[in-house]
């Protein structure tokens, strides 16, 4: 049973990166995109807001497939779409399949997004300790190494068909394979898994989840989308130095990520979320009152040692709290829900820096996330381990409970 638990933590945590490979292969070629199949600025904001809302309807239909089928089919069968559609994305040359691409990219991720992030809920169950943060750091990576192969196509000028397809080669086939150790959690029939998933329609707790979640992705989307911006027009510095926060801020989120879960385990989540806040917090108030560049670097610096902890605590303690109830058919429920506030805050979050930014000031704007991420601390208890501990304590679940292997082991 642990050779089974271990392949299917693996193969998981290969998912994320190739989730994070194609995202980041799929953003930081927004300018090429653009260019290539003519999208208008007034546009371009159409098309990129279509990919979240969308992706929140695949996380949505998602919670209701689960109830017939395990997430690891889900899985497996979603992230091929995501591949394809970024491969269709760069070989479209009409204004129609860079649409039908990117509704496909979207529902695909969103779909992917929530059945990645139930079974990482249910095999940290099965483990019986903290490792949640491990499968997020792995999308870090995965988001390092796709935006510098993105860098490297744009760097030489290659098509993006020629940037995306032998990634796509290469990687599809290998999440194909992998798919084949996903483990799910505890089996239950469809209409009792279907009745506990419906019994927890009201789920009151998950409310302040969903606040941090959001919270945690307008951070997030302020500094993918503005920390080029802030640091050339705001503190002066030069247009190649302004493309090293992003990277530094993706940097310190792996390491962050990577150490995590140890932190979770020695400290407890509710400390390792707070610490996460503060920090966070400490790296907005840097930012807005850098004097210069190299100062706002320190304080993106902060940002991903902060942000990187909150959203996969977020994700685990929701998985938990359904657990804690005795229904753990709930829990899919609960992460397919959760997981739409995470495209809630990256539509939120870029829109609202903008417009603060227009009307008051860019520094002005970074205050406002910096408050935002502070309600964390408001409502830090929600991430704490009932009877039922993998964060401070060290109690195991039953042989019962832990996961079957999506092949049948």
């Amino acid at each position: 049973m642990t050779d089974v638990l271990r392949r299917g933590r693996t193969s998981l945590a290969f998912s994320f990166l190739v989730q994070g490979v194609a995202f980041a292969l799929l953003v930081t070629r927004i300018p090429g995109i653009q260019n290539r199949y003519g999208v208008s600025d007034g546009m371009l904001p159409v098309f990129l807001a279509a990919v979240p809302i969308l992706a929140g309807i695949g996380s949505v239909t998602t919670e209701r497939l689960v109830r017939r089928v395990p997430p690891s089919r889900v899985l497996r069968w979603s992230q091929p779409v995501v591949l394809l559609a970024l491969l269709a994305v760069g070989a479209g040359r009409q204004m129609a399949v860079l649409a039908l691409a990117l509704a496909a990219f979207g529902l695909a991720v969103g779909a992917l997004d929530a059945s990645m992030n139930m079974l990482g809920v249910s095999l940290q169950r099965a483990y019986g300790r903290s490792i949640m943060l491990s499968f997020h750091a792995a999308y870090s990576l995965g988001g390092i190494v796709g935006a510098s192969l993105a860098w490297v196509g744009a760097h030489y000028g290659l098509a993006l068909w020629v940037s995306y397809l032998p990634v796509v080669l290469v990687l599809l086939p290998a999440a194909l394979v992998g798919s084949r150790w996903y483990v799910d959690g505890e089996a239950q029939a469809p209409e009792e898994k279907g009745a506990e998933a419906g019994a927890g329609g009201g789920l009151k707790w998950l409310l302040p989840l969903c606040l941090v979640m959001t919270v945690a992705y307008i951070g997030d989307s302020t500094v993918s989308n503005w920390s080029a911006k802030y640091l050339q027009d705001v503190l002066g510095s030069s247009e190649q130095m302004a493309t090293v926060p992003y990277n530094v801020y993706m940097v310190t989120t792996l390491l962050g990520r990577t150490v995590g879960d140890i932190g979770v385990r020695r400290l407890g989540a509710v400390a390792v979320v707070r610490a996460g806040a503060l920090v966070a917090a400490a790296g907005f108030a840097v930012v807005a009152a850098a004097p210069g560049a190299w100062v706002g670097m320190l304080g993106f610096t902060l940002l991903g040692l902060g942000l990187c902890v909150l959203v996969p605590q977020t994700f685990a303690a929701a998985g938990r709290r359904a657990y804690e109830t005795g229904r753990p058919g709930a829990s899919d429920a609960a992460v397919a829900r959760l997981n739409v506030f995470n495209y809630v805050g990256f539509l939120v979050g870029s829109p609202l820096v903008g417009a603060l930014g227009d009307a008051w000031s860019y520094r002005g704007a970074m205050l406002v996330p910096m408050v935002l991420v502070l309600v964390t601390l408001v409502h830090a208890r929600s991430f704490a381990p009932g009877a039922d501990r993998y964060g401070g304590g060290h109690e195991r679940p039953r042989t019962a409970d832990v996961g079957r292997s999506s092949n049948g082991l």
